[in-house]
């Protein structure tokens, strides 16, 4: 089953899966919070401050992300996460897009520290993760067709690169003309950088894995007549039978699958 030809629908196998639903929620909670007396104080604290303001903790490459400066802020990085973000989840499997998450939010911090030293204001914002999840999807579905606007068809790969492009451009201008910008140009680019090393390493090790499992001795075949196999009609595949396998994507990604059940899913779609 080619599952990267496969037409996109936001939200994959399960609408809102388990890791993205997490995130959500708690982003939303943290942002309520925001609302509060406590506001400035969680702020202050969580905001990722640049190095030698005085206001740098060693925690705030994790808690920035759950930290934005308005509901516009928020609802576009959510709403990015659920569109691109199922389906990575559905594909990877939820405990690996966990990691992947937090390793592009935490590099994207990492690299937004150098690329700020010397300024005065703190970032927040889920979107340097996000944008390593933009990032997977293109190199997971290069060649899935967008709709920009709900209007203009797009490849996955042509859309990411463009976005890569203008994030580049606008941190290099924002940077020597001093515009002041507040948007994190480099936490973006950043999140894609550490997202592309991250899935290059991975595909290594699926391809050494693969060849491994290539090279195991195939099994003794069975000596003596064999018995003639009669053509039979196998009977339909059921409803908790995809449910079950749609669950078992969910917990451990789509590569999981044993040929069997990759077979009955391709059965079901073609029904």
């Amino acid at each position: 089953m080619n599952y990267s030809s496969q037409p996109y629908r936001p939200g994959g196998f399960q609408f809102i899966p388990p890791a993205i639903k997490a995130i959500i929620l708690v982003n939303i909670a943290v942002f309520l919070l925001q609302m509060t007396s406590f506001g400035e104080t969680i702020s202050s604290l969580g905001a990722l401050w640049p190095l030698g303001s005085g206001n740098f903790r060693i925690w705030q490459p994790v808690t920035y992300m759950f930290l934005h400066g308005g509901g516009t802020h928020l609802f576009f990085n959510m709403f990015a996460l659920w569109m691109f973000g199922a389906e990575i989840e559905n594909y990877w499997g939820t405990r690996q897009f966990n990691i992947y998450y937090f390793v592009c939010g935490i590099g994207a911090a990492a690299i937004n520290l150098v690329a700020t030293m010397g300024d005065i204001y703190p970032t927040v914002g889920a979107s340097g993760a996000i944008y390593g999840v933009l990032l997977a999807f293109g190199m997971m579905f290069p060649d899935r067709y967008i709709l920009i606007y709900f209007l203009l068809p797009i490849k996955a790969k042509y859309f990411i690169a463009g976005y890569a492009l203008i994030e580049f451009f606008s941190g290099l201008g924002s940077r020597t003309m001093g515009s002041g910008s507040n948007i994190a140009h480099f936490a973006h680019l950043g999140g894609m950088l550490i997202g592309f090393i991250y899935i290059t390493i991975k595909r290594k090790e699926w391809s050494i894995s693969r060849l491994f499992s290539s090279l195991r001795l195939p099994g003794k075949k069975k000596n003596g007549p064999q018995l003639h196999r009669q053509n039979r009609v196998e009977p339909p595949v059921s409803e908790a039978e995809i449910n079950a396998i749609l669950d078992k994507i969910s917990e451990r990604g789509y590569g999981s699958l044993t040929a069997e059940e990759r077979r009955k899913l391709l059965k079901a779609g073609g029904k």
